[in-house]
């Protein structure tokens, strides 16, 4: 008993020595910026396929794991959906509801809405997805300016191709010459900008977030980074995927509603040119009709005349 008592005292001792040596080791500050540096490079690999070289980046895996998430939520989210809706498929019910108000109140048909809803909720839940895991000290994919210009280029595509498919392209040549012709320019620098401040917003947001969380890491290692993370890892990060989501739905709106004004003006433009040639035409031959009668009656006074002499 004395010699079990004697081991597990110095297996204890050994264990405290160890874990005090380990958590001073945590407060120690070295080289910040060299500590830093090493936080923002990414880490890379090659997959080899045969003689092709695939690379792969710590964005890459973070983006792959996300998805599967994001999958595994969605599945969760709708399985065994039934009249009675149950927790779960309220609040899957309700995110659904919120695109579509939301879209609505930028401009779009309730047609639309629906048809956009999928595609700005997997903008939202692959962004916020991809932020959350840096609060697991993963490394956000959005650090890495490839994603947020890959998530931009993407949605000015969509935003392009869906509008083109809901006013045509000549809804959507009105609202690049809407409300004057000279607008065209400044219209089509604006479609090359919306990428670009997009893929800014969430890159410099995302970055910045990341660097300070490393720096707090390094000076404080112990509670304080955890309670941070809950804004700059958590709140911030699903933040930026609510404000790519909901920009691009007023992209798409704002497009949308100036198309179908500008096609609704062109027909009532159309059908009024026709209501004054129709007027034209009316009065044509009206005049015509009176001519012809006024004929008539001139006419028929003469052939009277010669029957009175005869």
């Amino acid at each position: 008993m004395y010699c079990f008592f004697m081991a597990g005292s110095s297996w204890l001792a050994e264990f405290w020595q160890s874990f005090t040596s380990h958590f001073l080791e945590e407060f120690k500050i070295g080289d910040i910026g060299e500590e830093i540096n090493h936080g923002i490079l990414q880490w890379k690999s090659y997959l080899d396929v045969g003689n092709t070289h695939f690379l792969i980046t710590d964005a890459v895996i973070v983006m792959w794991i996300a998805l599967l998430v994001i999958f595994l939520i969605c599945l969760w989210g709708v399985k065994k959906c039934d009249y009675a809706p149950t927790k779960r498929q309220t609040i899957m019910e309700l995110v659904y509801g919120l695109i579509i108000s939301s879209s609505i109140g930028f401009g779009m048909r309730e047609d639309e809405a629906k048809k956009v809803a999928p595609m700005i909720a997997t903008f939202g839940l692959v962004i916020a997805s991809c932020n959350i895991f840096s609060y697991f000290k993963l490394p956000p994919p959005a650090k890495n300016i490839a994603f947020p210009a890959a998530m931009g280029l993407i949605a000015i595509v969509y935003v392009i191709g869906v509008s083109i498919k809901f006013v045509g392209f000549k809804g959507f040549w009105g609202s690049l010459v809407q409300p004057m012709a000279p607008m065209l320019p400044f219209k089509i620098l604006d479609l090359i900008i919306k990428p670009v401040s997009l893929a800014l917003r969430l890159f410099g947001n995302v970055f910045g977030s990341f660097v300070f969380m490393e720096f707090l890491f390094i000076i404080v290692p112990v509670f304080i980074p955890a309670a941070f993370g809950l804004w700059f890892d958590v709140a911030d990060g699903v933040l930026q995927a609510v404000v790519f989501s909901y920009l691009t739905m007023s992209y798409i709106g704002e497009i949308t509603e100036v198309g179908h004004e500008y096609i609704e003006s062109e027909e009532e433009r159309k059908n009024m040119k026709k209501a004054k040639l129709d007027l034209k035409k009316a009065a044509k031959a009206e005049k015509k009709a009176a001519k012809a009668e006024k004929k008539a009656v001139k006419s028929e006074s003469i052939n009277s005349e010669v029957i009175v002499k005869a």
